[in-house]
Parts: structure tokens; C-alpha cells; sequence
């Protein structure tokens, strides 16, 4: 007869590719059972956008099909995303387990559209997912996301308007159409703190926040006044976007703020008609900066007419055309972005374990 320790050895061959860990130690198998040789259990992952999690249910069930005498296996996949350790109690926002600004250095590289996508990527895979428009001086996730009606007062912070599913606020909301800001650095300052604190986000895995252009006073008021998990750079292939980029990088590492990685936006024009692809920005941009710096290349997106479409529509082109290769582009980079969180978050819980213990 075939026992849950039978069971349990086999699966510690499955490895997670990304944490480097067998599922059994990473407490990935949950309520195992075996009866007449039948075995079932469920496998939890860290993250509903898991790049990998198709694999592993197919390892999983491999490994435990080969024990001789099983006649059936069943695995149920299921999610908890893990917060960020330096989250805990966080006065302001107490259920946002992981905060994630989008950041490019310079304008025009498509970071808002990042952004949104991203959002409503993880959303797609069931993740609880905000967006935070924190671009005061131009904000446009508004017109991305199509939201025609405004945040409305709630008990005591404003209601987020919901978009796609997911939770969104802006500057943009509060200006009058046509109207410029002209602000000085502490009002800049009191307007991203009122946005994050006085908006009821309610329980989130991720909040993604996009940033304006620059290293000002918005990046230093988030990275100094609440604990980021972990930045996400946007650049285009062109040297000159990637130099400004750098300095994002600079102020980040600074500021003591994690990057999680980059994404190369605008890559490649890729003909509909042929397939070929015409590098119209140059190519490269990302993968000098991953490989100058160290993190990792979450994405490559194709400058395609309709993510402009889409986004000038407010439906974001993951939902649009999911089929598109821009598409598929974005799903992928908001994955590898997920894989990445829950590998921060890992490794922060064993340096909390490691000091707690010595």
C-alpha cells in the first residue's frame, strides 16, 4: 500500500526553478491524501501568476504516478501570494502585502501603458492587483483604463474607482481637464501620501504604482515613507532612454529600494504581413542594463499600433487582444515580475529567520 511518506519523498524531486527549492520544503504540498492507492493533494503556490506552475503540477503528478502501486493522482493548484516581510503592520496601507513602482527615468518610453498592463495582467491571473497613478504632472493611467466616473468618499478614505477589476486612483481624478500643475516639492509630497493613505485599497497582493519621469520629490516620498518590495525599470532599446534609465537605478540603489528587473518596451516592429522584424529603436537596451546592474530582463514588448489603439481606448491590450503578441509580451512580463516578487520575499523571510535565530 502506498503511504503519505512515499508520497512525500517523491515529490522533494520537484523543484522550483525560481527559488531553488524542492515544493515539498517550500510548503507547496498541502492537504495530502491517500486512499486505496489513490493520492491527492493540493500544491500552493506563492503567486496565481506563477510563470512555472503548468510544470510543476506536471512534475508533481510524474513523480508520484512512478511510485509503484499508485492507480490515480489528483492536484488541485491554488495561490497565496507572500507579503513583503517589511510590510508587516504598515499603518498606511495594512492590507497591501506588496508595493511595486514603475519607474523610467525619462518620458515617452511607454511606462504608463507598463504599468496598466501589468495590472490588469496579474489581475488575469487572479491575483488582488491595484493601480496607483502617481504621475501628478501628466497623469494618464485614467484614459488608459477607460474610467469615466470618479472615487467616491467612503467612511473615512476615498473609494477607489475599479477598472477591469482592478482598484484605481490618480491625481488626475482631482484636476480639472486642461488644467496644469504647478507644484512645488511638498505639495507633490502631501498629494502621493493622500493617494496611498487616504485611499481604502482594501486587501491587496500587488499595487503597482506608476511613477512620473525623473529621480524627484514622488520617488523620494514613496521610497523614504513606505517599504517598497521591489522596483520595475521601463526603458526602450535607444542608448539615449537607456542612459536616463541608469539614473532611476542609481537613485533606487540610493534610496535602498530592491529592482526587480527591466523591461525593454517598444523592442522590436514586427511585420504582420512577413514576420520580420525591423529593430526601429536599436536593440539591446535591456540586457545591457540587466547585465550591467544584475537583476534580471522581465520582458521584451513589440511597438505595435494597436497597444496605442487600445490604451487611447482604456481597454489595456492584455484584455483587447490577448493574442497579440504585444499581449503575450505583457502577460509574460507581469509573470516573470510575480516570480521575482515571491524570490524577494523568500529571501527576505530567511534573513528575518537567520537574524530572529543568531
Amino acid at each position: 500500500m502506498v503511504n503519505q511518506e512515499q508520497v512525500q519523498d517523491a515529490l522533494r524531486a520537484v523543484i522550483d526553478p525560481d527559488l531553488h527549492r524542492d515544493i515539498v520544503s517550500l510548503g507547496f504540498v498541502q492537504n495530502l491524501k491517500v486512499h486505496d492507492n489513490r493520492v491527492a493533494f493540493t500544491l500552493k503556490l506563492t503567486t496565481p501568476a506563477c510563470p512555472v506552475k503548468d510544470e510543476l503540477k506536471q512534475q508533481a503528478e510524474d513523480v508520484v504516478r512512478a511510485i509503484p502501486g499508485v492507480e490515480a493522482v489528483e492536484v488541485e493548484m491554488t495561490a497565496e501570494v507572500r507579503p513583503n516581510p517589511g510590510a508587516s503592520g504598515l499603518a498606511m496601507l495594512p492590507g497591501v502585502k506588496n508595493i511595486i513602482p514603475v519607474a523610467s527615468g525619462k518620458g515617452g518610453v511607454g511606462k504608463s501603458t507598463v504599468s496598466a498592463n501589468l495590472a490588469v495582467a496579474l489581475r488575469l491571473t487572479g491575483a488582488t492587483v491595484g493601480l496607483l497613478d502617481a504621475d501628478i504632472y501628466g497623469p494618464s493611467i485614467p484614459t488608459i483604463m477607460g474610467t469615466t466616473e470618479l472615487p467616491k468618499p467612503g467612511g473615512k478614505k476615498i473609494q477607489p474607482v475599479i477598472a477591469h477589476g482592478v482598484p484605481v486612483i490618480s491625481s488626475g481624478f482631482f484636476i480639472q481637464p486642461g488644467q496644469a500643475v504647478v507644484w512645488r516639492g511638498p505639495m507633490l509630497a502631501k498629494m502621493v501620501e493622500q493617494l496611498l493613505g487616504g485611499v481604502e485599497w482594501g486587501e491587496l497582493d500587488y499595487l503597482i504604482i506608476d511613477l512620473p519621469p525623473g529621480t524627484g520629490d514622488v520617488q523620494l516620498t514613496l521610497c523614504q515613507r513606505i517599504p517598497l518590495t521591489g522596483a520595475v525599470i521601463v526603458t526602450t532599446p535607444q542608448p539615449v532612454a537607456v542612459n536616463i534609465a541608469e539614473k532611476a537605478v542609481v537613485m533606487f540603489n540610493q534610496l535602498k529600494t530592491p529592482i526587480l528587473g527591466v523591461i525593454e518596451n517598444m523592442s522590436y516592429f514586427e511585420s504582420s504581413k512577413t514576420g520580420e522584424r525591423e529593430y526601429i529603436f536599436g536593440a539591446g537596451g535591456a540586457d545591457r542594463i540587466s547585465q550591467k546592474w544584475e537583476f534580471p530582463v522581465l520582458g521584451k514588448v513589440p511597438l505595435a499600433t494597436t497597444v496605442r489603439e487600445t490604451s487611447d481606448g482604456g481597454r489595456p491590450i492584455v484584455l483587447d487582444d490577448p493574442k497579440s503578441p504585444a499581449a503575450i509580451a505583457f502577460t509574460e512580463c507581469a509573470k516573470n515580475l510575480a516570480a521575482q516578487i515571491s524570490i524577494r520575499n523568500l529571501r527576505a523571510e530567511a534573513d528575518d529567520l537567520v537574524n530572529i535565530t543568531f
